[in-house]
C-alpha cells in the first residue's frame, strides 16, 4: 500500500472508530475499550512483525488505560497516539513510552471542554431548536435539517481532527526528540493530566458529612476550611490504595454501595 493510501486508510479508522468510542462504555475505565477499539488496527500494522509481539501487548495495554473525552475530538487524539505509537517503534530505546499516556490524558480535560460546549451545548440546540421549529409547522424539513446539521460539523471535525492529530505528530515529534525538548513536554503534560484528575474528583464525587453540634461546630464546614473537597479526596485516596493491595472491583463497588448506606444512616456521611 501507498503512503498516501495508507495514511488515507488511518484517517478513515480515526473518523468511524471514533464514532463508536462509547459503545463499550464502563465505569471503571469508561472509554477505554473504545480507545482501544479505535486505535488496533494500527497498532496491529505497526507492530506486525513477530518480534514486535512483546511491543505490540505493551502497547495494547498501555491503550485500556482511563480514557474519557468527547467522541468527535478523540480522532485527534487517537491521530496523535498512533503517530506518537509509530515514532516508539522506530526508536523505542530513546522514546518514553509513558509520553503517550501523558499526551492523551493531558488532553481529555480541554479536548472534552470544547467539544461537549460546541457539540452538546451548542450545535444541537442549534439543530434540533430548528428542527422543533420547523416539525411544529408540518415540514418534514425539521428533522431532516436537525440530523444534517449536527452530522455536518461532527463529519468534518472528526475526521480533519484524525488527519491533523496524526500529521502533527509525525511533523513536529521527531524535532522534540532532536531538540531534547520531549522530557519538557512530557512534564508539562504530566501536570496538566493531574490537573484534569482532580477537577474530576472535586466536580463527579459528591460526599459531605452532616455532622455538627449546634450551629456552634459543622463539622463540613471545618473541612471545607481546611480543604474543600476533602472528604472526595479521601475517598478517591482510599479507592486508590485498594488498587494498590490489588482488591477487585466488584469488591471495591461493593464496599462503596455497602459503606455509603451505612455511613448514611448512622448520620455520618450524606
Amino acid at each position: 500500500m501507498k503512503k498516501k493510501d495508507q495514511n488515507a486508510w488511518k484517517y478513515r479508522q480515526f473518523l468511524w472508530r471514533s464514532w463508536a468510542i462509547q459503545s463499550s462504555w464502563n465505569y471503571e475505565r469508561q472509554m477505554n475499550m473504545g480507545f482501544m477499539y479505535g486505535i488496533a488496527p494500527i497498532l496491529d500494522e505497526i507492530y506486525k512483525e513477530s518480534k514486535d509481539d512483546a511491543l505490540k501487548k505493551e502497547a495494547y495495554e498501555r491503550h485500556m488505560r482511563y480514557y474519557n473525552c468527547t467522541p468527535q475530538t478523540s480522532a485527534f487524539v487517537l491521530g496523535l497516539a498512533a503517530s506518537m505509537e509509530e515514532q516508539y517503534h522506530e526508536d523505542h530505546e530513546n522514546f518514553n513510552p509513558e509520553s503517550i499516556t501523558a499526551v492523551k490524558t493531558s488532553l481529555m480535560g480541554p479536548l472534552s471542554g470544547i467539544g461537549d460546549s460546541f457539540f452538546q451545548g451548542t450545535i444541537r440546540v442549534l439543530a434540533f431548536g430548528l428542527g422543533i421549529n420547523l416539525a411544529q409547522q408540518g415540514s418534514i424539513l425539521g428533522p431532516i435539517l436537525a440530523m444534517i446539521i449536527s452530522f455536518v460539523p461532527s463529519f468534518l471535525v472528526t475526521y480533519y481532527g484524525g488527519k491533523i492529530g496524526y500529521t502533527m505528530g509525525n511533523k513536529y515529534l521527531a524535532k522534540l526528540y532532536q531538540e531534547g525538548l520531549m522530557d519538557k513536554v512530557m512534564y508539562v503534560c504530566s501536570i496538566v493530566g493531574l490537573m484534569v484528575i482532580g477537577s474530576m474528583i472535586a466536580s463527579m464525587i459528591g460526599i459531605t458529612t452532616p455532622i455538627q453540634m449546634n450551629d456552634a461546630f459543622v463539622l463540613q464546614e471545618v473541612l471545607d476550611n481546611i480543604m474543600p473537597q476533602l472528604l472526595p479526596l479521601g475517598l478517591t485516596f482510599l479507592m486508590y490504595w485498594l488498587l494498590q493491595k490489588k482488591v477487585k472491583t466488584g469488591w471495591m463497588l461493593t464496599i462503596c454501595l455497602a459503606g455509603g448506606i451505612v455511613l448514611s444512616l448512622l448520620g455520618i456521611l450524606q
